[in-house]
């Protein structure tokens, strides 16, 4: 099996993002954990899949079908830019005190 490079990407966990491609396009949500290694991202609410789970009373775990997001590609999500109302590409500044900054590229705002 080949080994993917650990990607680095300019979001970041919290972020509002938008699926840009796949099932779920169109579709926002907020970044709930990203997984470098394997060039994946997992989003609230996007890709959510059915997992069937063994009842385990020793931990209390009833079981059952369960609905969990799975993860998707890095490559499908963009962030969202609100004052644009769609996806959007990240730049990098500093601000006047020399500190590093994430701006939107299409109107210069700082991501929050």
């Amino acid at each position: 099996m080949k080994k993917l490079a650990k990607t680095i990407t300019k979001l970041k966990t919290g972020d509002e993002v938008v699926v840009i491609a796949g099932k779920d396009i169109g579709k926002k949500g907020n970044i709930r954990k990203i997984m470098k290694s394997n060039n994946r991202v997992i989003i609230t609410g996007i890709n959510m899949v059915k997992k069937h789970t063994k009842p385990n009373p020793q931990m209390g775990v009833t079981g059952g079908i369960v609905e969990q997001e799975a993860a998707i590609d890095l490559s499908n999500v963009s962030i969202w830019n609100p004052k644009k109302k769609g996806a959007d590409k990240i730049k990098y500044s500093e601000d006047k005190d020399g500190k590093k900054i994430r701006l939107f590229k299409s109107n210069d705002t700082e991501i929050k």
